[in-house]
């Protein structure tokens, strides 16, 4: 009976200890949700017009990246649709440059909200990626979508640095008020010009983690870029090869183009200017961001419209061309179309949290305002080949009928790489069917999406999210049919 009593004392000590401890922990995380609670509130989106119910939160707001300019980025973050204490997070960035990740990724691509036609509600996604990850949208740099600065000058300053400096910024006063996420796998993917933005940023991050204290550290674990500008020379031959392998030209178009085009110089000539000149003509016909896909009709302000061109960009010798600056269409080509107008509604900004500033000009998909580009570097391979040896995942996957950023340049500019290759040219499936194709590099993933146009996600939104999950979870596409 004496040793029970003792038994029960030691229990009932413990107990009590472990009761107390958890009691502190609760106060811990109570004080801490005090301090951000507020700001998250803030936030919070109860519910968008016509949104349909969901079960998991939404947030969206600004977070200041310069105080003394009045800088601040627009966000839109969706948390996990089931379990996202346990799920990474995940930072989506479309390109351009000046285009918005609000508009493309999140209302078009691979957000849990689509905008869709002739009806004033948004339509759930399926295949949104928030079923694989908690998911983070930023309209970047300043002067994109609703993101803006107080200082008019800053938008003259605009280049790849800046928009890695700021997006960075973002990210450490993002996690200051969701620090909830802050120990969550981080991981960064985007599509097109984000072929620049999504490697710098991650630089970033990779270096400011050797020495920025434990409050800033950011558990950052890979990237993966989509139908992604990354060298100029490899990306601009292979646009012209794949134009002429998927007879878009003609072979004395490309034989002239070949002739009088270096595309390792940026430095141009008439003849090549005219070359090019020719090249592009052929794509105010057909879409160059999918070969295959209908063109928008409905009105005037068709998806194959020219939006402002922005000088010093990359590609050096394309981008000059007007022919370069238009906006790309989804699987419906009109689909940009019926996103403005919901984005431009005043119900609907208020909802967001957006336009607190007033701006003088309507929401767009791709800025009117920026058209001068500061500095960007004439390839991204350095910095992929740092941060694949820095032990960073990197993939890259490509749709098959994109002819902006083709699989043709990818390719060449993976081999330009020059990583040894594990496996070759092999299969994956989705059920079924092919989804495409996949190489195995040391230290890197390429993967081919087949069917999919520039925006893999509209074109292919099932395989696109059996893609980010391998991705996230560092495992190989299917091999064979399921």
């Amino acid at each position: 009976m004496a040793v029970f009593r003792l038994m029960y004392s030691w229990v009932y000590f413990f107990v009590v200890l472990t009761l107390a401890g958890v009691a502190f922990s609760r106060h811990q995380i109570s004080d801490i949700s005090y301090q951000v609670r507020a700001a998250q509130e803030a936030d919070r989106i109860i519910e968008l017009p016509g949104q349909p119910q969901v079960s998991f939160k939404q947030y969206s707001g600004y977070v200041t990246v310069n105080e003394s300019h009045g800088r601040a980025l627009f966000y839109w973050f969706f948390e996990a649709t089931e379990s996202p204490e346990n799920k990474p997070l995940l930072l989506w960035l479309n390109g351009g440059p000046g285009c918005s990740s609000i508009g493309y990724g999140a209302a078009e691509e691979l957000g849990p909200f689509l905008s869709q036609k002739g009806k004033p509600e948004l339509k759930f996604n399926k295949n949104a990626w928030n079923k694989a990850a908690n998911l983070l949208f930023l309209e970047a740099p300043v002067g994109v979508g609703f993101s803006y600065t107080n200082t008019s000058s800053d938008i003259k300053e605009l280049g790849d640095e800046i928009t890695a400096t700021d997006s960075y910024t973002f990210l450490v006063n993002w996690f200051k008020r969701f620090p909830q996420y802050k120990s969550h796998d981080f991981y960064i993917s985007g599509e097109s010009y984000a072929g620049h933005y999504v490697p710098q940023l991650s630089e970033v991050i990779f270096d400011k983690n050797m020495h920025v204290p434990k409050k800033e550290y950011i558990n950052f674990k890979g990237f993966m870029i989509g139908n992604a500008l990354m060298d100029d020379e490899t990306d601009q031959k292979g646009m012209v090869d794949y134009a002429w392998d998927h007879a878009v030209i003609s072979d004395h178009l490309y034989d002239e183009i070949k002739l009088e085009c270096n595309f390792s110089n940026e430095n141009t000539t008439d003849a090549c200017d005219t070359a090019i000149g020719k090249y592009f003509d052929v794509y105010k016909i057909i879409d160059m961001y999918s070969l295959y896909a209908p063109t928008c009709f409905d009105n005037a302000t068709s998806s194959t419209r020219k939006f402002t061109g922005i000088r010093g960009i990359a590609p050096r010798l394309f981008s000059k061309q007007k022919g370069w600056h238009q906006k790309p269409a989804g699987y419906d080509p009109c689909l940009s179309e019926y996103t403005e107008v919901y984005l431009n509604r005043p119900d609907v900004q208020k909802a967001l949290h957006a336009n607190v500033t007033k701006m003088s000009y309507p929401w767009t998909h791709c800025s009117d305002t920026i058209t001068f580009w500061k500095e960007a570097p004439a390839s991204m391979l350095p910095v992929i080949r740092k941060l694949v040896n820095g032990g960073i995942r990197v993939w890259v996957f490509s749709g098959d009928t994109d002819g902006r950023i083709p699989v043709t340049s990818t390719r060449l500019t993976l081999k330009k790489l020059g990583l040894k290759t594990v496996q070759d040219w092999s299969p994956w499936y989705s059920s079924h069917e092919v989804g495409g194709w996949t190489v195995e590099y040391e230290g890197l993933m390429f993967v081919t999406v087949r069917g999919a146009g520039h925006q893999v996600p509209t074109f292919k939104p099932k395989q696109a999210l059996q893609l980010v999950k391998h991705f996230l979870a560092n495992k190989k596409l299917p091999s064979t049919p399921s």
